[in-house]
């Protein structure tokens, strides 16, 4: 026999009647140090050197981490697309599993994810039902050279559609001078006419997004005051000033004069809303008051029922009932001929200054909470139910739906200073927008809805392209669904 033989299967005899301990050491040892292997008439494979995260790559893939997994799937969208809709094609070649539809990349991933988490297995077994030769509705030629089935060719005849890529940096950056940094006011507002009006210090300008000329409006340091909020009625014709002494100043935008001075609060106007020709003014002195601009001053209403300061008013586009945000946490909800709140929400934590109603569902209301609360809430308000609500991690400051689409926009504050796009009812995040270096206080929506104009106290306003004007084309037509609008 020959000795190196010999001498090996002596070796092997021997490591097979060592203990279990000890061979665990011997191998761990031989593991860390390498070994030299002197060839034999016998291939024995040595696995020292395996590279078992090559070999186990699938189990590395499961084990990334999220911020690793979002990198990729930013890098590559189109590509994941592409694989979702391969994949789509040999379960349906292979397996035989009909599909005939591409489906979203994200929902794809997000439904393999919820498998992995309730799946602790490397593989996953399941039984599939027969697969026939070919379809019976007869769409594709038995005859047909083409050796892909009937559902494959619906599935790569599917539409294909087009990534939603929201821009990253605004595509217009203006200086605001003066631009105040105080979450209470509302200083920006945009037209129907494509007028943006802007509150800086005591004065209000006008900037034209279709020639950007930039007139001044008015200027209220003669009278030793200062602007602390603005709001166009809906033609766009006429601009209402808040004052910090209290005044609401209606004034006419194409002719820069001043039409009326409203009196009846006691401090700072900081939210207004128009309802037609009613104009709704919300004051620090915890009052809301309700005029119409074509009668005496004398025919107003009161609204009492917040605690402290009034920082949110929005009217829902019935022109039915009216939100109102304050200081004391609460969100109320007015009717056209009450003088009390129908409605009350408590359940907010901080101010609620950001509000906004749904122009796609009746009766949907958004509304959001300052800093030690931070969620966006969603409320049912033709039945008082509170629907859901989310964690967004940062003071709320502006909410506003997109007119083409279920989506909206919220921007905030302390301590992300971010501008979110969200889609609903999923509460999804489909971008998240960053560059002002301070709280994003103000928001105003485009008149054709596909744009807004973000301000903050870096006295900067940004102009982001943020909607689609495509309308969705899932529309719910059920009869029993009563609280959908058909756009």
């Amino acid at each position: 026999m020959d000795q190196e033989y010999e001498r090996r299967l002596l070796r092997q005899i021997n490591h097979q009647n060592l203990p279990t301990e000890a061979r665990l050491t011997k191998c761990l040892s031989a593991t860390c140090s390498p070994v030299s292997v002197k060839s034999g008439d016998r291939f024995i494979p040595t696995r020292a050197g395996s590279n078992w995260s090559i070999n186990f790559h699938y189990a590395n893939e499961n084990c990334r981490s999220p911020s690793q997994t979002h990198k990729a799937k930013d890098a590559s969208s189109d590509s994941s697309k592409d694989a979702v809709a391969y994949a789509a094609l040999l379960r349906n070649e292979l397996l035989g599993a009909g599909i005939e539809t591409v489906l979203d990349p994200h929902t794809e991933e997000r439904r393999h994810a919820v498998l992995s988490q309730n799946s602790h297995s490397l593989f996953r077994y399941t039984v599939h039902t027969k697969r026939v030769p070919f379809d019976s509705d007869n769409e594709v030629s038995p005859y047909s050279l083409s050796p892909l089935s009937n559902k494959s060719h619906k599935l790569l005849r599917s539409p294909r559609k087009p990534a939603r890529k929201i821009s990253k940096i605004p595509f217009k950056v203006l200086d605001a001078p003066e631009l105040q940094d105080d979450f209470y006011l509302n200083l920006v507002d945009w037209s129907a006419g494509n007028l943006l009006s802007v509150g800086l210090g005591a004065c209000v300008y006008l900037w034209s997004a279709c020639t950007s000329q930039v007139t001044r409006l008015c200027d209220l340091s003669v009278d030793g005051d200062s602007v602390t909020s603005v709001c166009w009625n809906e033609r766009g014709s006429l601009v209402a000033v808040g004052t910090h002494k209290g005044y609401v100043q209606i004034w006419d935008a194409a002719g820069g004069r001043k039409l009326s001075c409203l009196e009846g609060h006691s401090a700072r106007v900081g939210a207004l809303a128009w309802n037609g020709e009613q104009l709704s003014s919300g004051s620090r002195d915890r009052v809301i008051l309700q005029r119409d601009v074509r009668t005496p001053p004398s025919a107003e209403r009161r609204l009492q029922g917040h605690r402290q300061e009034v920082c949110g008013l929005k009217w829902s586009p019935d022109h039915q009932h009216l939100a109102s945000g304050g200081n004391d946490n609460k969100l109320l909800v007015w009717n056209s001929s009450s003088l009390l709140p129908v409605q009350q929400y408590s359940d907010h934590l901080a101010a609620v200054k950001a509000i906004a109603w749904s122009p796609h569902q009746h009766g949907l209301l958004a509304s959001g909470g300052g800093t030690a609360d931070r969620c966006l809430r969603f409320w049912n308000t033709l039945t008082g139910q509170a629907l859901q609500s989310t964690d967004t991690g940062s003071q709320v400051c502006n909410l506003a739906w997109s007119k083409h689409a279920n989506e909206l926009v919220s921007t905030h504050g302390y301590s992300q200073n971010q501008i979110l796009v969200w889609k609903y009812p999923s509460l999804t995040q489909v971008a998240k927008l960053t560059g002002h270096s301070y709280r994003v206080l103000y928001l105003a929506v485009s008149p054709d809805g596909e744009a807004i104009v973000t301000g903050a106290g870096d006295e900067t306003l940004r102009f982001w392209n943020v909607f689609s004007k495509t309308r969705c084309t899932k529309e719910s037509k059920s009869v029993l669904n009563l609280f959908t609008r058909i756009r």
